[in-house]
């Protein structure tokens, strides 16, 4: 069977996130035991006690790639064919994982740094995303560009769900613009850190450095946030990776893009983009969270 593997991103954690796969599996321990030395975190603690680091972006980044990491790892070895692998934000950094793109040591060291290159452009402002439901893209863009503020689109996620990046004070600006132009909801969320926009400019330059550093020659198929096309090589990520943090994330783009390909898509690691497939693809995604889900997934795609 054909897949597309699928990468959650920041907003799917929680906590106990990965602990069952930690309970059940010596890989899964030696895992975590791995990229815990890769930068001097307890990610036990991180991901299964109640703790403040967890939502801090450094943290959270690695956190949530070493449970999608996991969970491929551990359904690898099924039987299916490898298509392409697509990550949502942070997630495009799981996928080059599972892609061969970059060993798990420095794929979790390359999004903690990533993490404190955005908290470090965030350290003179305030920044936030707001979801917007119930406006099409060309409205949302409209309101964006005539409106003057530091607001821009940054995850097209499915039709009628819009997430905008920007000033937090621009968003909340833009709050009762929107619902006068018909938008069902308009919702700040709890971040300080726009992801997505031009606030993140100087992060761009040192995240290339670290990914020159750290990234493999070739590697398998992987769909770009930035252009929704898959690319092979470090060349291709060195030109696309770096702009990822201030370019928007063409999700629905990507899905149309290569739903045809795939018979089936997986989600590693959360079930946030099975969500947002519903209003994008007609094709199934199946989520692999923990033990019983990965036999459940290997069992639908080996029958």
């Amino acid at each position: 069977m054909k897949l597309g593997l699928l990468f959650p991103g920041q907003g799917s954690q929680f906590v106990g996130m990965g602990k069952d796969f930690y309970d059940s599996s010596e890989k899964a321990r030696e895992m975590f035991e791995e990229a815990s030395d890769a930068v001097k975190a307890d990610f036990k603690r991180l991901m299964f006690e109640e703790n403040d680091d967890i939502n801090k972006t450094q943290y959270t980044q690695p956190a949530i790639l070493l449970y999608s990491a996991i969970a491929y790892e551990l359904f690898k070895d099924a039987d299916f064919e490898y298509v392409f692998s697509l990550g949502h934000s942070l997630g495009e950094f799981s996928a080059l994982y599972s892609a061969g793109a970059l060993s798990l040591a420095d794929a979790v060291k390359l999004v903690h740094e990533r993490g404190k290159l955005m908290n470090a452009a965030f350290s003179d402002k305030v920044g936030s995303m707001m979801v917007v439901l119930g406006l099409d893209d060309e409205t949302i863009e409209n309101i964006c560009k005539e409106s003057n503020l530091k607001v821009w689109p940054a995850n097209y996620n499915s039709d009628g769900q819009l997430v905008l990046a920007g000033l937090r004070e621009d968003l909340e600006k833009m709050e009762p613009i929107l619902k006068e132009k018909g938008a069902k909801r308009a919702m700040l969320l709890n971040m300080s850190v726009a992801s997505h926009c031009p606030l993140l400019e100087s992060a761009v330059t040192p995240l290339k450095e670290l990914l020159n550093e750290y990234l493999k020659d070739e590697f398998k198929p992987v769909v770009s946030n930035v252009s929704a096309k898959v690319y092979t090589a470090k060349s291709e990520a060195l030109e696309l990776l770096p702009v990822q943090l201030t370019k928007p994330v063409l999700y629905k783009q990507s899905i149309k893009n290569y739903e045809n390909d795939c018979d089936i898509f997986v989600e590693f690691g959360g079930k946030v983009l099975m969500g947002i497939n519903r209003k994008v693809t007609k094709k199934k995604t199946l989520p692999v969270t923990d033990m019983a889900s990965l036999e459940k997934v290997i069992g639908a795609i080996e029958s």
